[in-house]
């Protein structure tokens, strides 16, 4: 696999996670995640650490989150051996206005020929607008 499939595979994984959430199920990014993935979200005063403590959070999610329309924007991603760094912007609609604009790092390690995320930091972007 060339480094632009590479590239598309991991932003494959990434939108399918998105679109499992913005459906209320958290469950696609908890599949991609490593044992040892480490998560910083604005709403928590400290970082999550590894996927057991991630599936908590999340579940507490479950079925909270809708999201009617989203899109990542300016996405990047950035190579090292088995390790790739993915940026972008994702915004998101609920009830037809624009409810939140986002600045995401997702860390990507390959391991046995799979990508998964082992570390994650997701922001409000200046524009972004604190949740209700």
């Amino acid at each position: 696999m060339n480094m632009e499939q590479q590239d598309e595979e991991i932003l494959a994984l990434e939108r399918a996670a998105l679109t499992r959430w913005c459906n209320g199920d958290p469950s696609g990014f908890l599949d991609i995640s490593a044992p040892d993935v480490v998560y910083f979200d604005p709403f928590l005063a400290n970082r999550l650490d590894g996927r057991e403590a991630l599936t908590r959070y999340y579940e507490n999610l479950r079925g909270q989150i809708s999201a009617s329309r989203w899109e990542i924007l300016a996405p990047r991603v950035q190579r090292a051996g088995d390790m790739a760094v993915l940026t972008f912007q994702f915004h998101s609609w609920g009830g037809g206005e624009e409810a939140l604009r986002w600045n995401c790092t997702e860390v990507y390690r390959r391991t046995a020929g799979r990508w998964e995320i082992i570390q994650t930091n997701w922001s409000l972007t200046g524009a972004g607008k604190a949740a209700a």
